[in-house]
């Protein structure tokens, strides 16, 4: 199987397996080709399978970046076995699944509670944002500073960015003063930070040396903080909503789909993307509590992998959600954009959000493949707790990056009582179904250097 879209499957477990992975591992046309192209990210970049399959202790550089989101490699590649696959989905619970897409529903939900963010890294992320605002606020002392983005939502990734705009007065932006700042306050190595000037909207960009965070700051942006309100309000229309969004960021996360410029789709484009398929679902319970996680899952790949005609529609939120036709467009307007996703800005008619987004087949594609695989997945009869054979985990794993990372976080901020004077409006733990004492326990009898030794 290609490893831009997936890994072995436990059914594809053998001795031809694992002789196929070993002379794939040692051909230079993987280094050179496919390693190039791979769209998920390594958990263990440098070691080598043993006779049993599993992976054994190697050569591993000590200076490799797997633990710092900020440095991490594109296109680091692992293929695991069923033995250590069990270790890289800890939301399964001991007890048993049911089968088919009972049973994704409930693996669904047991990702969404274990992804969903710990009190310590939201403690973490409000010191951080302090820090950059106390930085901006003793040079600017009138300028105001919000955040945007999933920190404000509250659907990141415990290694998400953060996303920062301050509003001020100024003849010309001053993204190489605020970089100088942000060195000279030791919030930021000088190689981490990144001044996009020629961009639509220009950004300072930066990594927190403290806690591997990285922080994009833009100056004078109204429609972040707009667009950030609008997603809460879709949050409470729409209950399920924050459980797919969560599963679909892991997924073209580990697939390097999650940043336009790397071919895939933006957050908000994604966030979008699952308002409109529950807008424009035939059935009327698809937005209740109650609806099937596993069947909304599977029905989301059909339509964007599958189904939808990309070169032909357009996806319109306004006014409860419709699709318009991009031919009847004229050449010369915003939206008529035949070869690429075509996504109306709900806060710009004339703005298409996923205008940059030209890798976006590369999306479809894995879009497809994963309905695919979760269609044989329940309708196969084998049960979902041997071998650690999950059927979420046959397109998602959660590897000892992020392990490693909230582990940092607990160590660090467990019983801080840091305020932030910055508003984050981010939903309470009991509003994001979040259950630090289930996360805990998971972290507790997962080891840290996962499928080293299964």
């Amino acid at each position: 199987m290609h490893s831009r879209y997936s890994w072995l499957q436990p059914e594809q477990e053998g001795p031809a397996a694992l002789s196929w992975c070993s002379i794939w591992r040692r051909s230079s046309f993987a280094k050179d080709d496919l390693m190039s192209n791979c769209d998920f990210l390594s958990l263990r970049p440098e070691v080598r399978h043993g006779a049993t399959g599993c992976e054994e202790e190697g050569n591993i550089d000590p200076e490799a970046n797997v633990n710092n989101p900020a440095k991490r490699r594109r296109g680091e590649h692992l293929i695991v076995n069923s033995r250590c696959a069990e270790r890289m989905t800890p939301w399964r619970k001991s007890t048993p699944y049911s089968s088919g897409v009972v049973g994704l529903h409930a693996e669904v939900h047991d990702f969404y509670q274990f992804m969903s963010p710990l009190t310590e890294e939201k403690e973490m992320r409000k010191d951080l944002v302090n820090r950059v605002s106390a930085v901006m606020s003793s040079q600017w002392p009138n300028a105001k500073v919000e955040v945007f983005g999933s920190f404000r939502t509250g659907l990141f990734l415990p290694t998400s960015d953060i996303d920062i705009v301050v509003f001020g007065n100024w003849t010309s932006l001053p993204l190489h003063t605020l970089g100088d700042l942000l060195v000279t306050a030791g919030i930021s190595e000088a190689d981490d930070i990144k001044l996009i000037e020629s961009a639509r909207v220009p950004i300072v960009k930066l990594c927190d040396k403290r806690t591997g965070i990285k922080v994009d700051i833009s100056f004078n942006m109204t429609t972040g903080v707009s667009s950030a309100l609008m997603i809460k309000d879709y949050i409470k229309q729409y209950p399920v909503m924050p459980k797919l969004v969560l599963v679909l960021k892991q997924f073209l996360l580990q697939r390097d789909l999650n940043e336009v410029f790397t071919g895939g789709i933006s957050s908000y484009s994604l966030i979008l993307l699952v308002v409109s398929f529950l807008q424009l679902h035939c059935r009327a319970s698809a937005d209740s509590e109650e609806a099937n996680l596993g069947v909304l899952l599977i029905e989301f790949f059909e339509l964007y992998g599958r189904n939808f005609s990309y070169d032909r529609n357009g996806i319109r939120i306004a006014n409860g959600g419709s699709y318009f036709n991009k031919r009847d467009l004229a050449d010369d307007h915003a939206l008529a954009n035949p070869s690429y996703l075509t996504i109306e800005d709900p806060l710009d008619e004339t703005n298409d959000i996923s205008r940059a987004s030209w890798g976006a087949m590369k999306v479809k594609t894995a879009f497809e493949h994963a309905h695919s695989v979760l269609v044989s997945a329940v309708l196969s009869r084998d049960p979902p707790n041997i071998q650690g054979n999950s059927i979420l985990g046959r397109i998602i794993r959660v590897g000892d990056e992020l392990l490693e990372f909230r582990r940092t976080a607990i160590h660090k901020w467990t019983g801080s009582t840091s305020s932030s004077s910055v508003s984050t409006s981010s939903p309470p733990a009991s509003t994001m179904g979040h259950d630090d004492g289930g996360v805990l326990r998971a972290l507790a009898r997962t080891d840290s250097s996962l499928c080293v030794q299964c």
